[in-house]
């Protein structure tokens, strides 16, 4: 029998979820800090290693999803999903706060350079918002199914309900491989930037400073990663606020060097670099820039009261695209031309600096520099901490649904998937990498599997709204029913999934016939592709195995279960209260909520 999660009533200040209150005060973890009637007994380092025990009171798979070795139990893996045992305690703020900033890491800072390089501003400033358009349609048709079903696994558990469970699989074990890629990618984009200032210490060790400070951060569990992304992505908010007004003063001329530069570098050396095949060529740097958009997605199963916080969080996407990517890049646009040595993917050899690095130090200032890499630094951070929370929870999701080794849903006292968490935290070693003469190679290969992934995961979110809407139509329900509806609808997620299918389509004409493919050897062209398409293949082969082995159905709007999981409310009576509310807010304030 299908269990409902109740939606409780809370304060507007977003107090903690009481979903597994009850659970939560008879545990052990929760009598060890004072909460519960019982106490340990023992030192403060025996209860501290107790913590990371199973908790009794979070029991986890208790029906075999796969109910024999080849056939699929798809009611079963959404019964496993709903049921997930992770704890609710990301807040409003938290999730704002992730929503506007906590993805921006290198993709940004430092990969730009790369995009800028092959295809010249115009290129950059095109891809750029034609996947901040895609972006858009893409989260509000989340946030409408994050909302309704805030289930562990979110859009892999989304693509398993609503399109094919094979194809829910290939999903989930894609974007778990796209996470765990970014957090080498991530330190390896800082080994890169330190080389900047010359640093003579070896790259080894400032590895390893980063994987210590990110692994700590996670093992305080979801309320730390919530708290460290909300410091983090407000320090990236001021950062990149403070360059785009630094950046219209010294285009207007106004820095040390007293230079009006305006559009100059779009006239010489132009706006665009080797012709449309440029512009598809920035594709997958672009798409590596927004990842980590759809996160707020799958902390929803671990918000305390996501009817309010996710709609808030979805919202601000908007802003974050427009004014963190869009207006950013095209300053550096305009500040730095794309035949500039420095640039990462440029004919130089000099790759340590950030095209926003550059854009300071060009116009002759001599301590910004320095402290925008040390943004870059913190947004290491920050990516790499959203690296390991998006692993974890989407491997511990697919354990849960026996979609991955039954080990990785360990779930300990603390509500943190353990054995996960210590699984994608190992793949942060290969960044040690940085410390060899291929750090600008592997950089490329890991960017080449996290980018076409992203756009892969996307396109599946549409799609997969899309089969929702329909089912839900199928059913006799009404769109009133549902708590937060997307802005742009089903016509929104249609124009997210042709965004997604031209892009994937460009980025293989490109890879199969890049920029100079007449000079290239054979060698050089095949290795040219899978760094351009290396996800697709792996992909493929996910689905079709795991198609083959377990004989999945694909989906049909009949036999899709739009009960399990979904969070039980009082519609009609909260609409009333809502509108009641909002008749007495001042114009400006109804005008802020409907754009924020």
């Amino acid at each position: 029998m299908n269990r409902m999660n109740t939606l409780v009533d809370e304060e507007s200040n977003d107090n903690e979820s009481i979903d597994f209150a009850d659970s939560f005060e008879s545990s052990d973890f929760a009598t060890a800090w004072g909460y519960g009637s019982k106490s340990y007994s023992g030192s403060f380092f025996q209860r501290t290693l107790d913590d990371f025990k199973r908790d009794p009171n979070r029991t986890l798979l208790t029906k075999d999803v796969t109910q024999n070795r080849r056939v699929f139990d798809a009611e079963g893996a959404a019964q496993a999903t709903a049921d997930s045992p992770l704890v609710r305690k990301l807040k409003g703020r938290h999730l704002q706060m992730i929503a506007i900033g906590g993805s921006i890491g290198t993709g940004l800072f430092v990969s730009s350079g790369r995009a800028l390089a092959y295809g010249g501003p115009a290129s950059v400033l095109i891809a750029f918002s034609l996947i901040g358009v895609m972006l858009y349609c893409t989260v509000h048709a989340l946030g409408e199914m994050a909302v309704a079903f805030p289930v562990a696994g979110s859009f892999s558990a989304y693509s398993t309900r609503f399109l094919d469970p094979a194809w829910g699989f290939a999903m989930g074990w894609n974007y778990a491989m796209q996470w765990l890629v970014v957090l080498p990618i991530e330190i390896i984009g800082a080994s890169i930037t330190i080389d900047y200032w010359g640093s003579t210490v070896s790259n080894a060790v400032w590895v390893s400073i980063f994987l210590v400070a990110i692994i700590s951060i996670n093992l305080f569990g979801v309320k730390g990663y919530g708290e460290a992304e909300f410091i983090f992505a407000i320090v990236k908010v001021i950062a990149v606020t403070g360059f785009i007004l630094i950046g219209i003063i010294l285009n207007i001329g106004g820095g040390p060097n007293g230079s009006y530069l305006g559009g100059r570098y779009w006239s010489d050396p132009g706006a665009f670099h080797n012709g449309f095949k440029g512009l598809c060529s920035v594709f997958v740097t672009a798409a590596f820039a927004f990842g980590g958009t759809e996160l707020v997605g799958l902390a929803a199963a671990e918000t305390a009261n996501p009817r309010k916080s996710l709609p808030t969080a979805v919202k601000q996407v908007f802003w974050r695209i427009t004014l963190f990517y869009v207006i950013s890049l095209s300053l550096v646009g305009l500040l730095v031309p794309y035949n500039d040595p420095h640039l990462l993917g440029s004919s130089s050899s000099d790759t340590h600096a950030s095209p926003f690095v550059i854009a300071i130090a060009n116009a002759g200032i001599q301590v910004l520099p320095s402290v925008m890499n040390c943004v870059i630094m913190i947004s290491v951070l920050s990516v790499g901490n959203s690296a390991i929370y998006g692993s974890s929870r989407t491997i511990a999701a697919l354990a849960e649904q026996k979609q991955a080794p039954r080990i990785f849903a360990y779930i300990d006292r603390q509500g943190r998937p353990l054995v996960a968490i210590t699984f994608a935290s190992s793949l942060g070693f290969l960044a040690f990498l940085a410390a060899t003469s291929k750090q600008v190679e592997v950089f490329t290969w890991l960017l080449a599997i996290s980018g076409l992934s992203s756009i892969l995961t996307w396109g599946s979110i549409c799609l997969a709204h899309i089969r929702f809407r329909a089912a839900w139509r199928y059913q006799d329900h009404r769109l009133d029913e549902l708590a937060f509806r997307s802005q742009p609808g089903v016509i929104g997620s249609w124009i997210g999934l042709t965004i997604n299918v031209l892009i994937l389509l460009a980025q293989f004409w490109t890879g199969f016939d890049p920029v100079g493919y007449g000079n290239l050897t054979v060698r050089q062209k095949t290795q040219n592709f899978f760094e351009a398409y290396l996800a697709a293949p792996i992909v493929i082969t996910f689905y079709t195995c795991y198609k083959f082995w377990y004989h999945t159905p694909f989906m049909k709007v009949d036999k899709m279960d739009l009960k399990t999981g979904m969070r039980e409310m009082n519609l009609p009576e909260m609409i009333a209260e809502e509108r009641a509310e909002k008749a007495s807010w001042p114009k400006w304030k109804r005008t802020y909520k409907f754009l924020c």
